[in-house]
């Protein structure tokens, strides 16, 4: 495959995860094609050498891992983890606005931290979780759902009524951002909107529909631009990228040592501090499960975390082509030249000289350039899963990922290039 041909298949990726839910549910389903078994966290787990797995959590986070070998106290886990979800907006209960008698629109909150003014004028879908009425009342059943159209919009105030747009605009959340949903009339009426349009498109009773988490996305597809097709043009690549790469790896891998994990979590985007989020023991519960299930002592199991590596994945800040002082002066990542290093003082990044010597290492084996980001002194940069995620395995981690531009906008844009070259440095993590 090259590099052009696994951009294109990311972007199918994408386009088939408007949420978190739906990165699992396509995860899912790219996982069973490579006969990977999924496991029931609320029986035993049958784990065997040369066993594909996964597990999922919230419907929204996915742990898949394969066991090389038995060896784990000496060879550990190779870990690479990323996240599912993105900035976006969620809708609210009780969410049908009736405006000015005529429209009909829908009351929303936000999710993280977008670039709030890339999402007007855009047709929007929605997609999400619905949660279905079954005789247990504590097992409720889940279902998927995408309305699969462009529903809704969030329109813009005319310059004429807002001269000083340009010189910079402060947009009410509450105000500014509520999606238009169309024009009330005989057939479309503001009562249970929401709720009928789920009826249809699952072809349930509405009394059944107990309460949903529903988000709204850019419905048009990515695409690859340039001069030279050398773009990828889409949202979510932060950080969906990197779970494709992770997820393409660890199918591909023919590693033979340990075991070889991938970890996608949610909520990255406000902070991790879910029971699917990173600051949680999930992932140190599934490896002390695996380690059960493989006849290890608890002293084995810490023996092998200890004898284990992590890959924390997340997207990068390339240098702007418009805006080049916003950098550091003498680490400067762009776009095509291969996977970013992130390193920061106060530990923003996991990154230190030992883990980062390893990463360095597994790119020159890969035939991969590598570059390094630092945040100049005076600017307050972001954070990703690692320094969260080393809070419950305290083992060695490099933080990484793929320069772009435009993150957090509806429509980031990264490297064709780059999106290979990190695969290749996963495929060659899982396989030494």
């Amino acid at each position: 495959m090259n590099s052009k041909k696994f951009a294109k298949n990311l972007i199918d990726f994408i386009y088939n995860s408007p949420t978190a839910f739906h990165a699992v549910s396509t995860s899912k389903e790219l996982l069973d094609a490579n006969g990977f078994i999924e496991l029931d966290s609320c029986k035993m787990w049958d784990v065997k050498v040369g066993g594909k797995y996964y597990i999922t959590k919230n419907s929204s986070a996915i742990v898949a891992f394969t066991v090389n070998s038995d060896n784990i106290e000496k060879e550990g886990f190779r870990i690479i983890g990323s996240h599912s979800d993105s900035p976006s907006f969620r809708i609210k209960p009780n969410a049908e606005i009736e405006a000015e008698k005529s429209y009909l629109k829908l009351n929303t909150e936000c999710y993280g931290g977008p670039i709030l003014s890339t999402w007007l004028d855009r047709p929007l879908g929605v997609a999400g979780r619905v949660i279905i009425r079954t005789d247990n009342i504590l097992k409720p059943k889940e279902v998927i759902v995408n309305l699969d159209k462009p529903i809704c919009i969030i329109p813009n105030l005319a310059i004429h009524m807002n001269r000083s747009v340009n010189e910079g605009y402060a947009f009410n959340k509450q105000k500014d951002l509520l999606p238009l949903v169309g024009l009330l009339n005989d057939s479309l009426e503001k009562d249970n909107f929401l709720l009928k349009e789920l009826q249809n498109r699952l072809g349930i009773d509405i009394e059944d529909i107990i309460d949903f988490d529903l988000f709204l996305y850019e419905f048009e597809k990515g695409c690859l631009m340039g001069a030279n097709e050398e773009f990828i043009s889409s949202g979510r690549l932060d950080n969906l990228a990197m779970a494709h790469a992770s997820l393409n790896a660890l199918i591909n891998a023919d590693g033979n040592k340990g075991i070889n994990i991938v970890a996608v979590f949610d909520n990255e985007e406000v902070g991790s501090s879910t029971k699917q989020g990173a600051d949680s023991n999930m992932l140190l519960n599934i490896l002390e499960r695996i380690c059960i299930a493989l006849g290890k002592t608890r002293e084995e199991f810490f023996t092998s975390i200890y004898s284990s590596f992590m890959i924390s994945s997340d997207l990068a800040h390339a240098v702007h082509p418009n805006i080049p002082e916003k950098h550091d002066p003498t680490n400067r990542p762009v776009m095509g030249k291969g996977p970013v290093i992130k390193i920061n003082a106060n530990q923003a990044y996991t990154s230190d000289a030992y883990s980062i010597s390893i990463y360095k290492s597994i790119c020159e084996q890969s035939g991969v350039k590598y570059q390094e980001f630092v945040n100049r002194s005076d600017e307050r940069g972001g954070s990703t899963i690692g320094p969260i995620s080393s809070t419950h395995i305290d083992i060695p981690s490099v933080d990484i990922g793929t320069p772009i531009l435009a993150m957090h906008s509806i429509r980031e844009l990264g490297s064709v290039d780059d999106h290979y070259s990190i695969y290749k440095t996963f495929h060659k993590f899982y396989d030494i």
